[in-house]
This record gives structure tokens, sequence and C-alpha cells, in this order.
């Protein structure tokens, strides 16, 4: 089974182009790989997020991320939610729909919620809405996320990103021991999967 990691942000436009990417790079192979999403939080708390009505936003979307998401034929808008969200209560969720075995289908959820349906991911009740549509219990997920308990599971996972991996940028994906920063197109991705499967 080929392990593969994906450090990433779901408020990062790039990272919901990279899950679509890795899903399309992984047609006939998903029974010999074992995805595993890692979380990275671009503007932690108390730093402040940005505004999607602001220039850095406007410019990156209308040169960068439309562009691409064009060529790429994938939905995406900028969310007007303002300023954008923290992501450490959805990250704490993540930890949760984990360990029951729904991290990957939450994870393409938050992605989906915001960069197609403008939710807000800060706000916890769009996130149990949203985990219930994956199948996780309601008022179990929403406990477990607002009392804390997989707070330090979180931190302990941003640690590992920042010290042990040293990820500066996302997404960063891990393939077997083969380290990519940034976008890879699908049959660069496939390749790599296909090489590293040996």
């Amino acid at each position: 089974m080929l392990q593969i990691r994906v450090y990433s942000d779901y408020v990062c436009p790039y990272c919901f182009l990279g899950e679509v990417m890795l899903e399309r790079a992984l047609q006939g192979l998903k029974g010999q790989v074992d995805i595993e999403w890692m979380p990275f939080e671009l503007r932690p708390f108390p730093t402040p997020t940005l505004k999607p009505e602001g220039d850095y936003l406007q410019t990156t979307w209308q040169r960068s991320v439309y562009p691409m998401a064009e060529q790429l034929d994938i939905n995406i808008v900028l969310p007007k939610v303002s300023p954008q969200p923290y992501t450490h209560l959805a990250f704490e969720g993540y930890q949760y729909a984990q360990e029951k075995g729904l991290g990957e289908a939450y994870t393409h959820r938050m992605f989906t919620a915001f960069f197609q349906e403008e939710q807000d991911l800060g706000d916890i009740n769009v996130l149990t809405n949203l985990a219930q549509e994956v199948g996780l219990d309601k008022e179990a997920f929403k406990e477990a996320v607002e009392s804390g308990k997989y707070r330090e599971t979180h931190q302990q996972a941003l640690r590992h990103a920042y010290e042990e991996v040293g990820v500066s940028a996302v997404p960063t994906f891990i393939v077997g021991n083969k380290i990519v920063r940034g976008l890879l197109r699908e049959e660069d991705l496939r390749r790599l999967i296909i090489q590293e499967l040996g």
C-alpha cells in the first residue's frame, strides 16, 4: 500500500484544485494507495485572515486561480465570507472524522462547501451540518469540537507539518518517499504515483 500524505488548508484554493487533481490521478489505483490529509493553517489565530474584497485575493484569483481552474475544468468561486474563516475548528473536526474513518470524505466536503457553496467554515453549526452530510453523528461531532477534545491532536499535527516535515507552502504532497511542493498536473502526479508503486 503506497502512503500519500497531503498537507493542505481548507481555505487554500490551490489545495482544492490539488484534491481534484489527486482524485483524477488515482483513477483505477484507489485500492493501492492510502491517502491521509494533513492539516496546515496558512493563517493561524490570531494572525488576521484575508478579506475576499481586498486587492490581494482579488488579484490572485483573477490572475492565477480562475485561469487555472478553467484550464482544469474545475468549478470554483472566491467565497464572499469576509474575513476568511480560521480553520482550526474545521481541522479539529477533521481529527474526529479521521478517527471514524471518514477523513477523506470530510476533507472533500470542506473544500466543496467553501469553494463552491461559499459556506463559512469558521461557524460550528455549518461544520456540524457538513459533518452530518458525510455520515458523522451530528451531536457527537459538535460535542467533540466544542469541548476541544481534538485541540491537542490538531496542534501536534501542525507541529509535525512545520517542524518535522518542514512544510512551508500548501498543497504539499508526500508520495511514498517523494516530496512535491505545490500543484502538479494530473498526468505528472499519476506518473509519480505509478513510479512509487513500483
